[in-house]
């Protein structure tokens, strides 16, 4: 009996699902940490009114590239961020689940998207916006990366190095408004540079186990801890008071924003001293909470004081 011959058509891979398809595409926008992209987007958005108030009409599109352009840059520096911290990461409880930590995202591909999210938004910025505002968020890029992301396995004054870069948003919106950096600008940028402390204090005591688990140095390991997260808080905290104070002690914004930036900044003080004091997690939650809402205040304050910060 002649044998017969069984014919099987060649296996046709399946189309990945719907779901599958949303799940990738939720993996690669919380690598760009679309959380800390808001802060930056209302930080540079708030600058940019502050410098073009007097424009008629009001360049709304040059604030929607500013922004846009900006955040693409930040959602790229994050995404590097987490291809060069992959394997940090993964020793931490807060960040093993992160797409590339977690295995779920190549690191090659993370590479690529971040190199081309922040290749876009500089040249968008660049089309846009100018040379100046390019440049900044060109240099935010680069100290991002190859010097706070380093600094963290180093040396605890990392978020002293971090901050430097991180207070950079609010000078690329005003730049962008302006053409050029006033003082003003600067007022905007140590506002945002010593906010910075406090806030990232917090988060490092609420998951220093983390941070030590991982090779981080973000907080020293002897006694010494105690005393570098009281400097880093209630320092930075004092000058807020100052720094945020200037714009009404110069006579430039009205009585809505003097008072409540006195109110506020006293009540963020008031937060980060009661976290220096007890060193529990509910008040490093009380102060990160405390300084999630200042930032954002304290903005809106300044743009319903209808004037140029040092009348400018």
């Amino acid at each position: 009996m002649a044998s017969e011959r069984v014919l099987t058509a060649p296996a046709v891979p399946l189309a990945p699902s719907a779901h599958a398809v949303r799940a990738v595409l939720a993996d690669y926008w919380a690598m760009t940490k679309p959380d800390v992209n808001l802060l930056i987007a209302i930080t540079t958005a708030a600058a940019f009114c502050l410098g073009a108030r007097g424009s008629a009409p009001f360049p709304w599109l040059r604030l929607w590239n500013t922004v846009a352009g900006t955040v693409l840059v930040a959602s790229g520096a994050a995404t590097l961020n987490q291809w060069m911290e992959r394997r940090f990461d993964a020793r931490m409880r807060r960040t093993a689940r992160r797409p590339v930590a977690a295995g779920r995202i190549d690191p090659g591909r993370a590479l690529v998207s971040g190199a081309l999210l922040s290749l876009a938004g500089l040249a968008y910025l660049a089309a846009s916006t100018g040379s100046l505002p390019t440049y900044l968020a060109a240099a935010t890029l680069v100290g991002y990366l190859l010097l706070y992301t380093p600094a963290k396995r180093m040396t605890p004054l990392c978020t002293l190095i971090g901050a430097i870069p991180g207070a950079v948003p609010p000078l690329i919106g005003w730049a962008a408004a302006r053409g050029r950096l006033d003082l003003e600008a600067w007022i905007l940028y140590a506002i945002v540079f010593l906010w910075q402390f406090p806030h990232f204090m917090a988060i490092a005591w609420m998951y220093r186990e983390d941070y030590d688990r991982a090779g981080y140095v973000v907080l020293p390991r002897d006694v010494a801890r105690s005393r570098l997260v009281a400097a880093q808080t209630l320092w930075p905290l004092v000058g807020l008071v100052l720094a945020s104070a200037l714009p009404a002690l110069a006579g430039a914004t009205g009585p809505i924003y003097g008072t409540g930036a006195v109110l506020l900044s006293l009540g963020f003080l008031d937060c980060g001293a009661r976290f220096v004091r007890g060193s529990t997690g509910s008040a490093a939650r009380h102060l990160l909470f405390a300084s999630i809402v200042y930032l954002p205040t304290l903005l809106v304050l300044m743009l319903l004081s209808q004037a140029p910060l040092l009348g400018g």
